[in-house]
């Protein structure tokens, strides 16, 4: 990726980061359930809600941070994302763990913005073990 690159994705708005963030997390969250065979779609629904829930991102923040996950440039683009302005309000949860959530969802903005394949796929596939491992913590 050339330093120019770089900057531009810098300058996008942390928000436009996670929008992008959310719906690449979403997808791999979504293959992974339906190639374990989750092919009704109330059912797939209510499942993946585990995995992509506000809670559930901040949750894995939390882990990320404990088992010290992720790159300096992917804190970057946690924060810029946790400390963006959003116009859209938390309707199940604080407001707090909204935010953690759009950090979260701004990491996988980034680095689908930025081609970075093999570690969103990486990313992705912690998270799903993290879950499905009940590591979660109840509440951020």
């Amino acid at each position: 990726m050339s330093e120019q690159t770089q900057q531009d994705y810098k300058q996008l708005n942390g928000v436009v980061l996670a929008y992008m963030g959310d719906a690449a997390y979403e997808v791999f969250i979504r293959r992974h359930l339906i190639e374990q065979g989750l092919t009704r779609p109330n059912k797939l629904q209510h499942k993946a809600t585990m995995y992509v829930s506000a809670k559930a991102q901040a949750g894995l923040i939390s882990l990320m941070e404990q088992d010290g996950f992720w790159t300096e440039e992917e804190e970057y683009y946690f924060k810029r994302g946790r400390n963006a302005k959003s116009y859209t309000h938390a309707k199940n949860t604080s407001v707090m763990t909204y935010r953690i959530s759009t950090g979260f969802e701004a990491v996988f903005g980034y680095l689908t913005l930025s081609n970075q394949t093999e570690r969103l796929a990486e990313m992705a596939q912690w998270c799903i073990e993290q879950v499905e491992a009940g590591r979660l913590p109840n509440e951020r």
